[in-house]
């Protein structure tokens, strides 16, 4: 086990109880599977057609405000609703179903349509993070809501249905079975070492560095031991906190700062505004502490080798476990060799 980027391996992911297998050697084989076409990039900075910017209109006779900054809203189409009344139909144990009410709202990022989080100045994505806070605390107070989940679809290729910077908060009843994973860990964690699973981690790999990608004095971006995803990244706070709302002045700067030099990153990785689903994991909003929750942020890109060659999960990923031909410590050396210059910056400085 000396050389984990020459030999396949299995590595184990503590937040998920699961093996992850990787096998670095698939690097050199050939690529004739399918070719993406490269997204095209010339974006107004306004379009009238879009329902996301600013005085255009949306389903149900809406019209945007002329907002400035940010905007937020109730999804036009939920995928949950505040009005659902409690219910359950079950037959035996094998068909259960129950309802599950909710509240989905859209959060746009900036009035401009052509930008992203790794284009908006720091100024602009502080604004972003208050936001997030906001309306974690206001939806988080409602007596049906137990989780509130802040994510963010980049690019056609995650699914989003509209270019405009924005991303979305899907807050539920109960505890959606992701963060629900990860909680059962982090309570396994402390009960049996009496520390936090991520406080421990970070601890190690600031130790280790080699899967470091940037770092500032409140938070830290990393490829994790574990990752799936080619370039798959975590965001970290360095003190122990449960939640966004648990955020000092200091470290909400903080993660505006990582959150624009890790995507920045990304772009500048294949020259491309590269696709990703991004969301922050924290603890419930059932009033208790839950002290064994750490903040965080996962980061799951698709791109695999260029902007037109994408990772999909199949095969044996699907019917027995994630593999990735990509070690951790390659990808986040990539990572870190990039520039915090934008590429379409620099593109803009030579022309």
């Amino acid at each position: 086990m000396r050389d984990l980027n020459a030999q396949p391996h299995v590595r184990f992911n503590p937040l998920r109880g699961e093996w992850i297998l990787v096998s670095p050697h698939r690097n050199q084989r050939p690529w004739q599977g399918q070719v993406e076409a490269v997204p095209d990039e010339t974006i107004p900075s306004h379009d009238p057609d879009c329902y996301l910017c600013p005085r255009s209109s949306r389903a149900g006779g809406f019209v945007n405000p002329d907002y400035r900054s940010t905007f937020v809203f109730d999804n036009d189409f939920p995928a949950l609703l505040p009005s659902v009344q409690p219910a359950e139909q079950t037959a035996g144990a094998l068909l259960v179903a129950r309802t599950e009410p909710g509240i989905c709202r859209v959060v746009c990022f900036s009035p401009r349509h052509d930008l992203t989080l790794a284009r908006l100045d720091r100024h602009a994505l502080r604004g972003v993070v208050d936001v997030w806070v906001d309306e974690l605390t206001r939806i988080g107070a409602e007596p049906a809501i137990g989780y509130v989940e802040i994510f963010e679809n980049r690019g056609p290729a995650m699914g989003a249905s509209n270019p405009h910077p924005h991303g979305q908060i899907w807050a539920t009843a109960t505890v959606p079975n992701e963060p629900r994973r990860e909680q059962e860990a982090l309570i396994a964690h402390r009960a049996g070492h009496g520390t936090c699973l991520l406080c421990d981690y970070v601890a190690m790999e600031l130790t280790r560095g080699e899967r470091i990608v940037c770092a500032n004095d409140t938070f830290v971006a990393l490829v994790p031991f574990w990752a799936v995803w080619p370039f798959e990244t975590l965001v970290l706070p360095r003190r122990h906190i449960a939640g966004l709302d648990g955020l000092t002045i200091g470290e909400r700067d903080g993660v505006a700062d990582i959150l624009k030099r890790v995507t920045t990153r990304y772009d500048n990785l294949f020259e491309t505004s590269f696709p990703y689903s991004m969301g922050f994991h924290q603890r419930p909003c059932d009033g208790h502490p839950h002290d064994e929750w750490h903040l965080h942020a996962h980061f799951y890109p698709p791109l695999l080798r260029s902007a037109t060659v994408r990772k999909f999960m199949v095969g044996f990923e699907m019917l027995g476990s994630p593999q990735r031909d990509m070690t951790a410590e390659d990808a986040a050396a990539r990572l870190r060799v990039m520039s915090e210059e934008h590429y379409r910056e620099r593109q803009a400085l030579s022309s």
